[in-house]
């Protein structure tokens, strides 16, 4: 509250001061009154400084603005002046470039045109030249038309004179010629047919021989095959014993298994097993080995292993056949085919195992039908299936190719030519194909090639006295040795009485009289030696 000594005597009353300080309502609106007019007061210079300085901060951003504005304006006008002036100096060396090509063009074209007119020119004087020809042309015409005349008419002439002189018409003429013409040819055919004939056979001959020695050259199989031994050894005669077992037990037991013959005799060390069939043979001489091996021989062992090495054997059988198919490439088979060619695992032919004789004959087969142009993979095919009757031929009657024959074809085999072949390759039937006489060659090119199979001892001696003796029968021959088992026979001559001439004769005559008189599997060299030996003694 203000006193009245300290209230404003400027156009103020004291008793006003007074009624304001003490009239709340009066004062609230002069308070109210006077922060309106001091509000106002304070937004009006406010205001006015505000809207001056806005003003001046305009101005000079509106300077700023028109002067930058005039800069950017003069630099883009530069930079225009500056992508002109690039643009102008590019069209200029474009255009430049263009008159240049155009002016190369012109000159190209200046140049062809000088070409055409040269050619045009040419042209021009084979035309001439082609028009001087036809009208040589046409004169030779005419006068080759009158000589033809001319001799048309000699010949008349002379065909009525040779007709008043012979007194023959043209036809009996013509007759007798032809009869002359026909006699001659008739002859000069019959010529040529023998020539051909000979020509034929002799080229047939090396032909053939040339094939099989190239089959025999690129199969290359193992020379001796394995065989397949049926005896088993026993570490001691004890051993042999109880195999037999008391009252022979043990042994029956074995043999009423495997339907085999056990043979013990006093051969020391040794127990042979006898049967006409392969499979049961091997079973029986395994299950023999593994009761050998483990010593425990009594009936119900014996029954046990021959079991177990009959199912083992079943697994081989089904492995080797299935291995031969996948050798020979062979498909589309039967598994009681592949089964059968696996029993032939266990077969021997002359001590040559039968099963690698089947694949060896199926690859010569494939070798000769290539070289003679036909189908290599089914005279695979034939020659691996020719012998598969062996492997049941001891259980049915009849022989081995017919036995194969409907074997194969009860198991699907619908090609005749596999047929005929199984059948007929060793001349039991006729052959139907090709491929029947090609398997029976593969066969007996397998069978009779060197080591093949075992040739007994009593041949073998005699085929080497035989070589020996033929050698020796020659002139001035005085020793003659065969070795290398056969495959060489080696002839001394006499150097004094025969000559090195005389060593190549002996030498190509004992060559052709043993192919002539022996019969030998694959060639025999001669070799004739010639020496003159000379002898000193130094006392």
């Amino acid at each position: 509250m203000l006193s009245a000594q300290e209230a404003p005597v400027r156009g103020v009353d004291v008793s006003t001061v007074v009624l304001i300080a003490f009239d709340p309502w009066l004062l609230g609106g002069l308070s109210v009154a006077l922060g309106a007019a001091v509000g106002a007061f304070v937004y009006t210079r406010f205001t006015r400084t505000t809207l001056s300085s806005a003003r001046r901060e305009a101005g000079q951003l509106l300077a700023t603005a028109r002067a930058e504005g005039e800069a950017a304006s003069k630099r883009i006008e530069l930079e225009a002046e500056k992508k002109a002036g690039e643009r102008r100096i590019l069209l200029d060396k474009e255009v430049a470039e263009a008159l240049s090509e155009m002016k190369k063009e012109q000159a190209r074209l200046a140049k062809r045109e000088e070409t055409l007119d040269r050619k045009l020119d040419s042209l021009s004087e084979r035309e001439r030249n082609l028009d001087r020809r036809d009208t040589t042309l046409k004169r030779l015409e005419t006068d080759v038309e009158t000589a033809q005349q001319e001799i048309e008419q000699s010949r008349d002439d002379i065909r009525a004179r040779l007709q008043q002189m012979s007194g023959l018409s043209p036809e009996q003429a013509r007759e007798q010629y032809m009869a002359e013409i026909r006699e001659q040819s008739q002859h000069d055919a019959a010529v040529l047919t023998q020539q051909i004939m000979e020509d034929a056979e002799t080229n047939a001959r090396a032909r053939s021989r040339e094939i099989t020695l190239q089959a025999i050259q690129r199969f290359a199989a193992e020379h001796v095959a394995d065989s397949t031994v049926r005896a088993v050894k026993i570490p001691s005669e004890d051993m042999k014993g109880r195999i037999i077992g008391r009252e022979g037990r043990n042994i029956r037991a074995l043999e009423k298994a495997t339907g085999v013959d056990i043979l013990v005799d006093d051969t020391p060390g040794v127990i042979a097993v006898s049967c006409f069939d392969p499979i049961r043979r091997a079973i029986a001489s395994e299950a023999l080995q593994k009761l050998v091996a483990d010593g425990r021989v009594h009936p119900s062992r014996v029954e046990e292993l021959v079991e177990a090495t009959r199912k083992d054997m079943t697994e081989r059988i089904a492995k080797h056949g299935q291995e031969a198919v996948v050798e020979a490439n062979i498909r589309g088979l039967h598994p009681k085919i592949v089964e059968a060619m696996g029993k032939l695992y266990f077969r021997t032919s002359y001590g040559q195992n039968v099963l690698r004789h089947s694949i060896e004959v199926a690859y010569l087969s494939q070798i000769i039908a290539d070289q003679l142009g036909f189908d290599g993979a089914l005279a695979r095919r034939c020659g691996f299936l020719h012998d598969i009757g062996k492997a049941m031929d001891h259980e049915m009657e009849g022989g081995h190719p017919a036995i194969g024959m409907e074997f194969v074809r009860k198991y699907g085999e619908k090609k005749s030519e596999v047929l005929n072949a199984i059948a007929g390759h060793h001349g039991d039937v006729d052959a139907t194909s090709a491929y029947t006489p090609i398997v029976m060659a593969a066969d007996a090119i397998s069978g009779a090639r060197p080591g093949a199979r075992r040739e007994s001892m009593e041949m073998y001696i005699k085929r080497l006295e035989q070589l020996e003796t033929i050698a020796k029968e020659q002139p001035n021959v005085t020793e003659a040795h065969a070795i290398q088992a056969g495959r060489e026979v080696r002839v001394i001559v006499d150097a004094k009485k025969a000559t090195d001439a005389d060593a190549f004769l002996i030498a190509q005559n004992i060559a052709q009289k043993v192919e002539a008189e022996m019969t030998f599997p694959g060639e025999i060299k001669v070799t004739v030696l010639r020496e003159v030996r000379a002898e000193a003694t130094a006392r």
